[in-house]
């Protein structure tokens, strides 16, 4: 299953992460939620691209306008330079009020005292519209932390076009297994004359693949403590599974699978039509289309008919610091971006899927076929409780994992030793963070 791309750009933001140990709450009103007599500013950031910034700053002026006395001033950088920054303002004791977050540094800025318990903000923060498991993907230890922005759940992608070409017939996914994926991918490979490869690897260069393979299997891949539960003999068998797929030649070779993650998901194999079944979240179905011009669906993945192994999985939050002078200020700012209609008019899926519930039914009147796609996928599958977030020194995961199923793919290292030394190494992270 493939991340996002910008997965790739983890590893750049960790080190500056890290030196949130000796951040934590200072200044501020310290989540005394009270509105001000007087106008206020109040300072939002997020990453993201020019587009997300116009589209932001959008809604910030239909906030400014239902709320004159105050003043929002946006902040945005590229993912690479996002977490630096916020790293140094935080520590600096100048946190923006109002932060656009990620599952991977949540439990780091939570558990030093630098986000609000939103808990607290109930008069100017409704969550009403938010489903259990939704608002669990934003808690620690309980506590509401962040509130997620747009949410997506993982899907296989079948390109319907090389399997009418090549007279395969499309899978019944309610009912399918990893075996019967494997068969597919070598039927497609065969029938295709090696044209084109069934599949992708499986699995292995992003958290979201082997928390599935984990639940598939009776896993986890983090305790409620934080630590790493993952049976080391689970991740083994993904990658097992993945290297007989590769020399059957029902998955592409592992050269070829580097070449298209170093690509990207709008040039990788399954875009331009090298594969015909791959892995991604639903939200990134519209990108996938446009850049392949071809008919590609949204099924569940194998083994779904028989675990809820599938989860919703945050696009990205909003969160308030513990630094922030008008908490009640920015909740409300939160509040709108979350729940106000003419946010919703302006966002669109622009940061995913609404998490909100009736935002989510409101711009489903008015989406592409591919964003529909989207949208419907997610109505359809029922996905099991959400995982436990990320722990404190646990976001550097991606990237440690990718360089791992590189050894394993590229005959480096076995399976076996692979799949302790990653446990072992994560669960080393983990244990420094809490020091």
């Amino acid at each position: 299953m493939r991340g996002t791309p910008r997965a790739r750009l983890v590893a750049v933001a960790v080190p500056m992460a890290l030196a949130l140990a000796a951040c934590g709450q200072s200044g501020g009103a310290g989540g005394d939620f009270a509105r001000s007599d007087e106008p206020v500013t109040i300072r939002v950031t997020w990453w993201g691209e020019e587009t997300r910034a116009d589209l932001t700053n959008q809604a910030i002026e239909a906030f400014e306008e239902q709320y004159p006395d105050i003043d929002v001033r946006g902040e945005f950088k590229d993912w690479a330079g996002y977490w630096d920054a916020l790293a140094t303002t935080t520590a600096g004791g100048d946190s923006p009020d109002v932060i656009q977050m990620d599952e991977l540094y949540l439990a780091s800025y939570a558990e030093r005292g630098s986000l609000l318990d939103l808990g607290e903000a109930g008069e100017f923060l409704d969550t009403s519209q938010f489903d259990e498991e939704s608002l669990k993907t934003g808690q620690i230890d309980g506590t509401q932390y962040a509130m997620p922005i747009g949410v997506g759940v993982m899907a296989s992608v079948l390109n319907a076009d090389l399997f009418e070409q090549y007279g395969v017939e499309l899978p019944d996914d309610a009912t399918w297994t990893w075996d019967d994926y494997a068969e597919l991918a070598n039927e497609l490979t065969e029938k295709s004359g090696g044209a084109i490869n069934g599949s992708s690897a499986t699995g292995g260069n992003d958290a979201g693949s082997i928390k599935y393979w984990a639940r598939l299997h009776g896993n986890e891949l983090f305790g409620e403590d934080g630590t790493v539960t993952l049976d080391p003999e689970n991740l083994a068998s993904m990658w097992q599974y993945n290297l007989d797929l590769m020399e059957s030649g029902g998955a592409e070779s592992a050269a070829q699978g580097v070449e298209s993650f170093n690509a990207g998901i709008e040039a990788g194999s399954l875009a331009t039509g090298k594969i015909a079944m791959g892995g991604a979240y639903n939200t990134q179905i519209t990108a996938l289309r446009e850049a392949s011009g071809a008919d590609l669906r949204l099924m569940r993945l194998p083994g779904s008919g028989e675990v809820d192994a599938n989860f919703l999985k945050p696009s990205m939050y909003w969160a308030l610091s513990s630094q922030s002078e008008h908490p009640a200020e920015a909740a409300l700012f939160m509040d709108f971006m979350l729940n106000h209609e003419a946010a919703a008019d302006i966002l669109g899926t622009d940061r995913g899927v609404p998490a909100n519930n009736a935002m989510r039914e409101r711009i489903s009147q008015d989406l592409s076929e591919s964003d529909q796609l989207a949208v419907d996928y997610m109505n359809s599958v029922t996905p099991g409780p959400s995982p436990v977030v990320t722990p404190s020194g646990g976001s550097g995961i991606e990237p440690m994992i990718q360089r791992y199923t590189q050894e394993v793919y590229s005959g480096q290292r076995s399976p076996q030793d692979a799949a302790q030394a990653f446990v072992d190494e994560l669960q080393t992270e983990v244990d420094a963070a809490a020091r």
